[in-house]
């Protein structure tokens, strides 16, 4: 976690993966899968609560959170009303499909997964290997209430007075 009080905690370490989903209905979606160490996971969960984040059973609520994309990749995310924010640890690039997909309904689906689901060498596999190797831990996390989610509005680099183009999650 970190607010602007607290520089020491400014970049959490996070992974983050982005994630572009065709709808039943209106443009695709944009989605973020987010995993934070054990040492920030429960302050983390707790800023998601106070958002308005659920367990991700059914459709994703519509949260107070945000997240910020600037100069093709992800800034920062906002929680609980801009008391808690959250600053990826490295460089998380978005893609152009994912950015249109944001811009398009001014909202991303956040997923928040505990700490290890994403398995040691993860990396290190081929990608169909590597997408069933994390789906059965996430379905796994996700049968046990482990999973949260929400919808996020997202706020892209642009002219408002802050430097940022808040875009709605309607």
């Amino acid at each position: 976690m970190a607010d602007e009080t607290n520089d020491d905690r400014a970049q959490a370490p996070m992974v983050w993966a982005l994630a572009v989903r065709e709808a039943a209905q209106g443009p695709p979606l944009a989605e973020l899968i987010v995993e934070v160490g054990d040492d920030l996971y429960a302050e983390f969960v707790e800023a998601a609560v106070d958002s308005g984040f659920t367990l991700a059973a059914g459709e994703p609520s519509v949260t107070s959170g945000a997240v910020e994309v600037g100069e093709g990749r992800v800034r920062r995310l906002v929680l609980v009303g801009g008391r808690e924010i959250w600053e990826p640890d490295t460089r998380v690039e978005a893609s152009p499909g994912w950015l249109a997909a944001a811009e398009g309904r001014g909202a991303a689906v956040l997923i928040l997964v505990p700490p290890r689901t994403w398995p040691p060498g993860l990396v290190e596999l081929g990608p169909e290997e590597r997408l069933e190797v994390f789906n059965r831990q996430f379905d796994r996390e996700q049968r046990a209430g482990r999973v949260l989610h929400g919808i996020v509005s997202v706020r892209l680099a642009g002219t408002s007075d802050s430097g940022w183009l808040a875009r709605g999650a309607e």
